[in-house]
């Protein structure tokens, strides 16, 4: 079992915290993403599984050991990183081979001319090249062994790195932001590649990454970071649907989600931006409360009224099945944005008045310090979340 168990992991450069006590267990054969902006600490921590830095307090294990001090070699994890880290004057099949010729072959018999003359070299070796040559061809990169770094493309180099790390069929991979360098398509492509390796090697993977959108569609769960700390960790539409925080909500999700101010008064209603809406907040009256609205939960209505923002149309966006329109709402300091469905959203033009509409189980909400209030409703003795009401 190749579990991950990282138990109050603390890490400072000097007077600045860069971790802060930071828990987390990932599941054997679970593909892990940690999210979050440049600084929030995710690369840092990776590199601590990885055993390429030492962390100032806590403790890490994989699988039944702890490998606090433990070298990286003797981790049984791989690392891919964002820069790939090949030799420039080595060919791919060398490349590929490097830790295998580490791992299997002696210093003795890693020598350039009395080497080959040890004892088992020469099996060794041809076993390191069968392996080089499989793992290469399932990568899609068994034409290119005799080529060096400098005569491939982008992504070719990047599925070499991941071969450098796959051929030594390690416990764990650990992947720093591996696609950063590539073009926004070749990005797509190699996003299902890399969930497909997951998938058929079935092993730990823990990745970093600050692009939502390869967290969100490779995953099995994410934890989001931010200075430092772990702020959530789920599975990737509970992240969306339901964040813990106002950071994570303003973190996920494109474009960004609606923020209003409002304070609670009588009957359950919340003032924001001209108008009041419905909620079922737990908390006194007066109080301060921030309604977070994702841009897909507006939809056109006629008329104003409760649970309805009237605004002008600043700006529309085109996104093909998609309106991304620009409201400028009385009472707001920065435009709301709805996501329109095109095909059932009429010809609309800046300056135009618009209202729209919001169900009370689409808002969430937060308080003052940030902190989601989740909606309680007892049924039948049974505290259900606002999201189950709402299916």
């Amino acid at each position: 079992m190749n579990k991950i168990f990282i138990k109050q992991i603390s890490k400072s450069f000097g007077a600045t915290p860069v971790l802060r006590d930071v828990s987390l267990s990932i599941a054997d054969g679970e593909f892990l993403t940690l999210l979050g902006a440049s600084g929030c600490g995710k690369s840092t921590l990776l590199r601590i599984l990885a055993g390429l830095e030492l962390q100032t307090g806590g403790s890490v294990a994989i699988g039944e050991r702890v490998v606090d001090g433990v070298r990286p070699k003797r981790r049984d994890v791989a690392m891919v990183f964002q820069s790939y880290a090949l030799y420039p004057h080595m060919t791919v099949q060398d490349n590929m081979a490097l830790p295998l010729r580490m791992r299997r072959l002696s210093s003795w018999q890693r020598l350039p001319l009395a080497g080959r003359f040890m004892p088992g070299t020469t099996a060794t070796t041809a076993e390191i090249e069968r392996d080089v040559t499989r793992t290469a061809k399932a990568l899609g990169i068994g034409h290119l062994l005799a080529r060096k770094p400098g005569q491939l493309s982008g992504g070719q180099r990047q599925r070499v790195a991941v071969g450098r790390a796959m051929v030594r069929q390690p416990a764990v991979f650990l992947m720093d932001e591996p696609l950063s360098n590539l073009d926004a398509m070749l990005r797509v492509q190699m996003r299902a590649e890399i969930k497909e390796l997951h998938n058929r090697l079935g092993v730990t993977f823990v990745y970093v990454t600050h692009d939502e959108s390869e967290a969100m569609t490779m995953s099995d769960r994410v934890a989001v970071m931010l200075d430092g700390e772990l702020l959530q960790v789920a599975p990737p539409q509970e992240i969306y649907a339901d964040p813990d925080d106002r950071r994570v909500a303003e973190f996920i999700g494109s474009p960004k989600i609606n923020m209003l101010e409002a304070r609670l008064r009588d009957g359950g209603l919340a003032d924001a931006a001209g108008t009041s809406f419905a909620v079922a907040a737990n908390v006194a009256h007066g109080t301060a409360l921030t309604l977070g609205i994702r841009p897909e939960a507006f939809h056109l209505v006629d008329a104003g009224g409760a649970n309805i923002l009237t605004g002008a149309v600043r700006l529309v966006e085109h996104m093909g099945s998609d309106l991304f329109v620009h409201l400028d709402v009385p009472g707001t300091e920065h435009p709301l944005i709805a996501r329109l469905l095109a095909e059932r959203a009429p010809q609309i033009l800046t300056g135009q008045t618009l209202h729209l509409g919001v169900k009370p189980e689409r808002l969430l909400l937060f308080a003052a310090d940030g902190k989601r209030l989740r909606p309680h409703n007892h049924r039948n003795g049974t505290v259900l979340r606002m999201r189950e009401l709402a299916q």
